[in-house]
């Protein structure tokens, strides 16, 4: 009797158990980065910056509207390319996802904008910076970094009064986020009394700018900047090297990783690259930063690239809106992810505008020494 009654006992706490699982709820976040193709480094890091958000609230047991939820990432790939991108939007409308982190590229990010904005959606992108994708008037769009105008504009200034650059040269590879913030930093050297030498274009799969870079080199630039990425921007500092072209090397945080000196296979001087992250902590609000590095490390047993940071603050972001409004339903929770104030993150102090920018957004200017990235300063 007894051994039965132990069974039934054991039998009901099973049940029990599992009704208990069945009754959490289930909250779908999409995270849209390159996971393939030249810049699936980054993407990747995107990639593991959503995955350690989602890891971390689901071992808390984060409650919304009194439900304990389970969080499920849904992780695609766009590669970088803006028809992909508008492919896997639809994706994730149709798998009912309750909100998208993402995409990685302005490129990608403005045209998927749309899809989710005609969804309900809530969209927070960790690093598209084109001006345009929060301008478009979509109330499901929201940045937590700063845009191309001070992007582009702080690195403007800095050629022209910090570098003293005299003779300074523009390439850009025509995508919605080089060809945007080559532009801003043009308008800001000129604003600065500054003036530009030479203009050229390449693209983001291109390989060889031996033509580009001998035009660019009869003009004697002191500066040279870049408007994309990476996966670009090292071999153009390879092929710099080559020619004899010593100029500075500027862009944007396209190519501000910790790859940029595998990239350029050596090729980059102590000093010779600044560029400019979109972000940036100091004093006290510093030491999150660091610890966030160490964790990510621990977890994933390499370096942060770039924007898992702003990834995971992005989707901390969402989730505590989701928290406070007591839903995870986009229209219930989307007036209060509008409102979002104050918010403590490891990248910085998170609050939007009307148009869905973050407020008061910070830039950490960068160069590099014996091939490791090193901290100039952080300027608003």
């Amino acid at each position: 009797m007894q051994v039965r009654l132990n069974t039934i006992v054991a039998a009901a706490v099973v049940m029990f158990g599992a009704s208990a699982y069945a009754q959490d709820m289930v909250v779908k976040i999409g995270s849209v980065a390159p996971t393939s193709g030249g810049i699936a480094h980054l993407g990747k890091d995107n990639e593991n910056g959503a995955r350690m958000a989602i890891d971390e609230l689901n071992a808390k047991g984060t409650t919304i509207g009194g439900k304990k939820v389970k969080f499920e990432l849904v992780a695609e790939d766009d590669a970088g390319d803006p028809k992909q991108g508008t492919a896997v939007a639809q994706k994730l409308v149709d798998s009912k996802v309750n909100g998208v982190i993402g995409h990685l590229n302005s490129g990608t990010s403005i045209p998927a904008s749309k899809i989710y904005s005609d969804a309900g959606i809530p969209q927070i992108s960790p690093s598209a910076t084109n001006p345009k994708f929060t301008r478009q008037g979509y109330k499901t769009t929201f940045r937590v970094v700063a845009d191309d105008v001070h992007l582009g504009g702080t690195l403007g200034r800095y050629a022209v009064k910090e570098l003293k650059g005299k003779s300074i040269a523009v390439i850009d590879d025509r995508t919605a986020y080089g060809q945007g913030v080559a532009e801003e930093f043009s308008k800001a050297v000129k604003a600065s009394g500054g003036a530009i030498a030479a203009t050229q274009f390449t693209t983001d799969k291109a390989t060889d700018f031996t033509a580009i870079l001998t035009s660019i080199k009869a003009a004697k630039p002191d500066v040279v900047f870049f408007g994309g990425m990476d996966a670009v921007a090292g071999p153009m500092i390879r092929q710099m090297k080559q020619l004899g072209i010593t100029a500075k090397f500027m862009g944007g945080d396209g190519i501000c990783s910790g790859a940029l000196p595998e990239l350029s296979a050596g090729a980059m001087a102590d000093g010779q690259v600044v560029c400019a992250e979109a972000g940036g902590v100091e004093g006290t609000q510093k030491a999150g930063m660091d610890e966030f590095y160490k964790k990510y490390k621990a977890k994933f047993g390499i370096d942060v690239q770039v924007y898992s940071p702003y990834v995971y603050d992005a989707l901390n972001v969402m989730v505590a809106a989701m928290v406070k409004a007591g839903s995870a339903d986009p229209k219930v929770y989307l007036p209060v992810l509008a409102k979002t104030d104050g918010y403590k993150g490891v990248t910085g102090t998170i609050s939007f505008d009307e148009k869905g920018d973050v407020k008061n957004g910070a830039l950490t200017l960068y160069t590099y020494k014996a091939g490791k990235r090193d901290q100039i300063a952080v300027v608003r």
